[in-house]
């Protein structure tokens, strides 16, 4: 079995982990982190900073970017392709994943979630806790639906948009890249690029 490295050794890493150990493919899991008060997060060593990445690609074959930034956990997994890492999905063991949806590397699906049947996810998601993402969806990279969002059948979310905790979105809506539905919104209509929509139902803040 080989060894796991994950950067980011915070709330998200903490939970990112759990799910890694309980997979049961690694023989072995450390953190990157660039805190200096801490050696260990949750029994799991730390083993360096960020910046030691590339030094550590001869102990470690596999890596994964916890990071809750969409951007920068872009930019990171990005750096572990270029380096050579092999990057997994990884999946809660209570989370309900359809054999006929696709999931790309570098992306977390947590404890509770379900994504229905023909869904696709792009690399680097998080689809948090309890989050629901219904039939014929299409998240591209980045996209963080948070714990308790739900999106109804054939919603397409676009690059490092942020699906904050308890928002729903409705049938057929297509969402625009870097923006972010606020915790409880009710999304009933399209959603452009680069801005912020809350409330009930949702409308754009300025």
């Amino acid at each position: 079995m080989a060894k796991l490295l994950i950067l980011g050794a915070g709330g998200h890493g903490k939970v990112v982990s759990e799910i890694a150990q309980l997979m049961k493919q690694w023989e072995e899991i450390s953190f990157l982190d660039d805190r200096e008060d801490i050696s260990e997060v949750l029994g799991i060593s730390i083993a360096g900073k960020l910046a030691d990445l590339p030094a550590l690609k001869s102990e470690y074959e596999y890596a994964f970017v916890a990071i809750g930034n969409n951007t920068a956990r872009l930019k990171w997994i990005k750096k572990l392709s270029q380096h050579g890492f092999k990057i997994p999905i990884l999946i809660h063991p209570s989370s309900i994943v359809s054999a006929k949806s696709s999931i790309e590397e570098g992306t977390v699906i947590m404890a509770g979630a379900v994504i229905n049947p023909d869904t696709r996810i792009g690399r680097s998601c998080i689809i948090n806790t309890a989050s629901t993402i219904d039939h014929d969806c299409i998240l591209q990279d980045g996209v963080h639906t948070s714990p308790g969002a739900h999106l109804g059948g054939t919603v397409k979310v676009g690059e490092r948009t942020w699906i904050c905790i308890g928002a729903t979105i409705i049938n057929n809506i297509d969402i625009g890249c870097d923006s972010v539905i606020a915790a409880g919104a009710v999304v009933t209509k399209d959603i452009p690029n680069n801005v912020l929509v809350a409330g009930v139902p949702a409308v754009i803040k300025e």
